[in-house]
């Protein structure tokens, strides 16, 4: 199998990332695509009292368990399928089940800190940076952890404050300095989205002809 195009889609919580991949997978054939949410690899917590799980800061780097995310992704690289884990944010802990993802000729990596990690950068091979308004994302967060993981409005606010907005300075504003490509407005940035699918066909045409 040839090296798959690996790219890394990232930026703050709310701004559009997941957008983005949807977007891309519109117009590449389904069976050339995989995509893996940074967000499936928090660390397992099955040994910590749900009283203190609660307490998990998620836009933290320590919060990722990047060494298994590395290997997976040096696995789908060579060909080999892998066992995507599932985090549960309701109870703040992986499931037992996991996903099986197939190694695809794409593999779309998406998550708020997927640049700050060098060992993560260095298997990129197109890095994307989503930048949107912070009043735009911290909207679409409350409307999100409300309706999909089952928050409350105070406590997505003082998360938001607390913890969101601070790691998004120190952790992931930062990173934008890696990126190849800076989309502002995520997926409704139409322009941006056909120069990436451009690239990528132009790309796997290249390993299709050699």
């Amino acid at each position: 199998m040839k090296k798959p195009i690996v790219i890394g889609i990232t930026g703050g919580t709310g701004s559009g990332k997941s957008t983005v991949a949807k977007e891309i997978f519109k117009y590449i054939l389904e069976s050339d695509i995989a995509v893996i949410e940074q967000d499936s690899y928090y660390k397992d917590q099955s040994n910590i009292p749900f009283d203190e799980r609660i307490k998990t800061n998620y836009d933290h780097p320590f919060a990722f368990d990047n060494k298994l995310l590395v290997q997976h992704l040096k696995d789908l690289i060579v060909g080999k399928e892998i066992r995507k884990p599932i985090y549960d944010f309701e109870t703040h802990n992986r499931k037992s089940e996991t996903i099986v993802v197939e190694p695809k000729d794409i593999i779309i990596l998406e998550g708020i800190l997927i640049l700050y990690e060098k060992e993560i950068r260095d298997l990129l091979d197109i890095k994307i940076f989503v930048d949107t308004d912070s009043d735009v994302r911290v909207i679409r967060r409350v409307e999100r952890d409300i309706n999909e993981r089952g928050r409350t409005l105070e406590s997505v606010i003082n998360q938001y404050m607390n913890t969101v907005r601070p790691a998004h300075l120190q952790f992931i504003e930062p990173t934008k300095r890696y990126a190849d490509l800076i989309i502002p407005e995520g997926g409704y940035n139409k322009v941006a989205i056909d120069l990436i699918v451009s690239k990528i066909k132009s790309i796997l045409s290249e390993k299709q002809n050699n």
